[in-house]
């Protein structure tokens, strides 16, 4: 036995495959044998593991799953997830009721952490999903301009758009961010499963049985640790002794929400939202996350605010869940599965009253402003049921031009007859996109955002990744005249075409008041095998430093072109500057466009919140523009927590 832990003692210079290679050797010895090993030694041997190893590990016996089961197994995978801090883990944990249910929770939103953008609009829609507290937060950048104190030192202005929010067993809340006339509200919802490789998020309305006694919940399940096969075949097999109408819930037997007609599909976000819509309290103005690590008293007096901020929002999305009864409405009592169209036109015609409800289970006051909104609701719907029939076949369906004239839309009522109640929905799907320079091409149609393929830095691609800056030389520094530099975020991508090697510099964001250049164009090109031997224009960085140039490779930057989709190119010229910058110099005008590696999690922490739009369009502003309509905000107050 020793000899057996001393031989597991060396695992951290072992591979994933030596580990189970050793663990296959020692099973068919018994079990003991690892259930002997102390905590400590397991923990490490655990690491080489997915958490999906270790729910099949602690399936085979009694004294596996007890030694599965232990917090320094879980910590273990957590850690090694990467995405929380070892010290932020602690406080994490005290929220839920083991670190194996943090494992869930951070397992099934990895997915989701990165960039998302949309094409519209024109100046850059960039949302960054990063961690909160035992949450996931989504902030929009805001298109701006950088003050004196440059990029590090000044405040990056951000808005929320969306939360997920875990809970004591690792299940999970969804909430939607928006601002309306009389302040900011909170749109409850669900969430559909997560796919492990999805690269769209796609806002929907979901209609539910209200009363079925087998309804799929996302935040019940473990579709996380578990492959989609085993659960397929468990819901097959449990589905016997189960009515049509709980069928309908089904994903198989439901219309999706993405083959309504688009008009449908907008009216229908606009009726839920308003109906389910919750007033931010006071106590729940607050910090998303903490802002910094580096003070201690300011990091734990966040924590506090963060935990019970969490806690007030959860029990909130318990008493408000977001769904409601639309067929509350007097004449609309029979099962809609038998219900046709002309059936619910006559039933909404005769109703003179909705009466709301949040499951079934909604306070007094709830009651009463479901009423209130009773008439919106039915009048809305009234509308949309009227237009169904129609097929919106002058509406492109594609960036790329295709059309959806010949694709017949779902009809509103079959959609409605899936369910009895409806509520907002958070799909995190994956699609098959085409991508030009690392820019998805984006179905304009779609309340969705679109998740932008990023990789690390490596071996022969060490400039890939997200760079933020502005333009002029010496970097950051304004002048009397312009006080204010746009930012400029871009994405370094590399690319290889008639067998050579591109390095582009794909535009995501740029904080002008009026767009120059299209959304997702290659601000430059640079062939990465063409080193140049041109010297840097400027002797120093403006702080009297000298500037030492390490590499300088030939490209083109953007120009004017044939208008403004379609932008021209003039030579240029890129240099890597040994502190860690980038400027890329157009030739002929010696403009410069000074670029920086960006943390953005670390520059939020630091950032400024500010108001966000209507629910809709905050979460996918599909009107197409070319100014900063984000900034519309800015008049007002910005929020600021002591």
């Amino acid at each position: 036995m020793h000899r057996f832990a001393t031989q597991f003692c060396g695992v951290s210079a072992m591979d994933h495959q030596s580990v189970r290679l050793m663990m296959d050797q020692a099973l068919p010895r018994g079990s003991d044998l690892l259930s002997a090993l102390p905590d400590d030694v397991f923990a490490i041997i655990s690491r080489f593991l997915s958490p999906r190893d270790i729910c099949s590990l602690s399936l085979s016996c009694r004294s596996l799953n007890a030694l599965a089961a232990t917090d320094k197994v879980w910590f273990v995978q957590c850690e090694a997830l990467g995405l929380v801090a070892a010290r932020e883990l602690s406080e994490w944990r005290e929220g839920v009721i083991s670190y194996k249910a943090l494992c869930r929770f951070l397992v099934g939103v990895r997915p989701l952490i990165g960039i998302w953008v949309h094409q519209n609009p024109e100046l850059g829609n960039v949302v960054y999903v990063m961690p909160g507290f035992i949450s996931v937060v989504g902030c929009r950048i805001i298109p701006q301009e950088l003050g004196p104190l440059g990029l590090e030192d000044g405040p990056l202005l951000w808005a929320p758009v969306f939360e997920i929010i875990g809970d004591c067993d690792g299940s999970m809340a969804f909430f939607l961010h928006g601002r309306e006339k009389d302040g900011d509200y909170f749109y409850p919802g669900s969430l559909k499963p997560i796919h492990r490789t999805c690269n769209v998020l796609l806002l929907e309305v979901e209609p539910q049985m209200q009363n079925s006694e087998r309804r799929l919940s996302h935040s019940k399940s473990l579709v996380h640790l578990h492959s989609d096969r085993e659960l397929s075949r468990r819901i097959s097999m449990s589905d016997n002794g189960i009515s049509r109408s709980q069928r309908m819930t089904e994903p198989n037997e439901s219309i999706p929400f993405s083959q309504l007609a688009f008009g449908d599909r907008r009216k229908l976000l606009e009726i839920v939202t308003n109906v389910v819509r919750l007033k931010v309290p006071d106590s729940a103005i607050g910090p998303l996350f903490p802002r910094s690590s580096d003070d201690y008293k300011k990091f734990q007096r966040d924590m506090v605010l963060l935990s019970e901020r969490r806690m007030l929002l959860l029990q909130m999305h318990r008493l408000g869940v977001g769904h409601f009864d639309w067929e509350a409405a007097p004449g609309l009592q029979s099962d809609p599965t038998q219900m046709d169209l002309s059936k619910i036109k006559k039933s909404l015609d005769r109703s003179s009253g909705c009466h709301g409800s949040l499951n079934g289970e909604e306070s007094h006051s709830q009651r009463r402003r479901s009423k209130t909104v009773a008439g919106y609701f039915r009048d809305g719907l009234k509308q949309i049921l009227g237009r169904s029939n129609s097929v919106n076949g002058s509406r492109s369906s594609s960036k790329n031009g295709t059309s959806s004239s010949g694709k017949k839309h779902a009809q509103l009522h079959e959609f409605l007859m899936s369910g009895d109640t409806l509520g907002l929905n958070l799909h995190a799907s994956t699609m098959k996109l085409t991508t030009y320079r690392a820019w998805p091409n984006m179905p304009d149609n779609r309340f969705a955002l679109y998740k932008l393929p990023t990789r690390a830095p490596a071996a022969g691609e060490e400039y890939a990744g997200l760079w933020g800056g502005t333009f002029g030389w010496p970097p950051g520094r304004s002048s009397e005249d312009k006080p204010g530099k746009a930012l400029f975020l871009l994405l370094l991508s590399y690319e290889e075409t008639e067998g050579q090697r591109l390095l582009i510099a794909t535009k995501i964001l740029e904080g002008t008041h009026y767009v120059l250049h299209p959304n997702g164009s290659a601000m430059f090109v640079v062939k990465v095998d063409e080193p140049l031997q041109d010297p840097f224009p400027w002797d120093n960085d403006g702080n009297s430093f000298p500037v030492d140039m390490l590499h300088a490779y030939n490209g083109e930057g953007i120009a004017n072109g044939y208008g403004f989709r379609y932008p021209g190119s003039k030579p240029g010229s890129l240099f890597v500057i040994q502190n860690g910058l980038l400027a890329f110099i157009w030739k002929e005008t010696r403009v410069v466009l000074t670029l920086q590696r960006l943390d953005l999690q670390q520059l939020l922490r630091k950032g400024e919140q500010v108001p966000a739009l209507p629910p809709i369009a905050n979460f996918s502003y599909l009107t197409k523009s070319y100014s900063n309509v984000f900034a519309g905000g800015l008049s007002s107050p910005r929020q600021q927590y002591s």
